[in-house]
């Protein structure tokens, strides 16, 4: 049996595990950026530590992980959407539990825009549309997030009707994003949710 479908997947989700986040604010700031903030490694939480620029070059990086993922699975299977399907859930899961930092990372939202692009481009677009609408109209940047990474396997299955095997990719995957935002469901349902742009509260700040 071929070992390139396994591979794909390990590889996948090692450098899933990549913490960018972690490692730009521990070489800018000396400190543990889960020690701050929402307490996770991605873009949301590095904008608290180094601004604008920390956050596009976290979210590149975290978004290039998966992308990268997903066209390295599909060219080391020759496309075999089942070990595609398996990169773009190990990129994410990566991401949300990495081996190099005891599996406490981030929420996987700009691994996910990463991968999703990588699955199905016009559906990526899609819910992004959605996410910038639902930013816009109610300020939350989590309900944007959970609500377009929900949605992108319907528009996907929509849009592409893709193979049985890609579509449950997409699905777990997109089920590994709403998952992490667990406080971010709370937060809204309690009506405690930060809004864009609002003054936080306390010294911890949710993502």
């Amino acid at each position: 049996m071929s070992m390139t479908g396994p591979l794909s997947t390990i590889t996948a989700y090692l450098l899933g595990s990549t913490p960018f986040g972690y490692l730009t604010v521990r070489w800018r700031k000396g400190i543990d950026v889960r020690t701050t903030g929402s307490g996770g490694t991605g873009a949301t939480n590095v904008i608290r530590n180094l601004g604008p620029g920390g956050f596009f070059a976290t979210f590149i990086l975290d978004f290039g992980k998966g992308l990268g993922a997903v066209m390295l699975a599909s060219r080391l299977t020759a496309d075999d959407s089942r070990w595609v399907a398996a990169a773009a859930v190990a990129a994410i899961a990566g991401h949300i539990f990495p081996v190099w930092l005891r599996f406490r990372g981030g929420k996987g939202v700009a691994t996910g825009v990463g991968v999703f692009l990588g699955l199905a481009p016009i559906p990526m677009g899609l819910a992004l549309v959605i996410f910038a609408a639902l930013v816009a109209v109610f300020r939350y940047i989590s309900l944007g997030s959970i609500v377009a990474a929900a949605l992108f396997p319907l528009l996907f299955y929509a849009v592409d009707h893709p193979p049985s095997s890609l579509l449950a990719g997409s699905g777990g995957a997109a089920a590994l994003v709403v998952a992490s935002h667990h406080s971010n469901i709370r937060r809204l349902i309690s009506g405690t949710e930060n809004k864009l742009g609002a003054k936080k509260a306390g010294s911890r700040v949710p993502a």
